[in-house]
């Protein structure tokens, strides 16, 4: 299971959302899952459409006392978590997954995209 966990701001277009992945997925192995806070993925339902991918929404009680290596001050004030799309992967990919790559920021820094790895639920 290989599982892109997103973070991102209110209005983030889908355009956003596909760059951050596409940076964050470069010279990994397939992503086989999208994770995301819940009140976030209706809008990253389309991404999980276009990509034919499931799409996990996580509580927020699954992201709370994940560690994360990057640590935002927004996203510590938003979410509680140092990295809301690190958090999402992590959580998303179990108990022991492990992150193969740390956010990516989109260029117009709207969307964040991590990846982990974890067992085959």
């Amino acid at each position: 299971m290989i599982v892109a966990g997103f973070g991102f701001r209110a209005g983030a277009s889908p355009d956003t959302l596909r760059i951050a992945f596409d940076l964050a997925r470069r010279g990994l192995p397939p992503v086989t899952h999208l994770a995301a806070p819940q009140d976030k993925v209706a809008a990253l339902a389309p991404l999980a459409a276009a990509l034919g991918l499931p799409l996990m929404s996580l509580s927020p009680e699954a992201l709370i006392g994940v560690t994360t290596p990057t640590h935002s001050p927004a996203s510590l004030k938003a979410r509680g978590v140092g990295s809301v799309a690190e958090a999402c992967a992590l959580a998303a990919a179990g108990v022991q997954g492990r992150l193969l790559r740390t956010r990516h920021i989109s260029p117009d820094r709207m969307a964040t995209c991590a990846i982990a790895q974890g067992l085959v639920p």
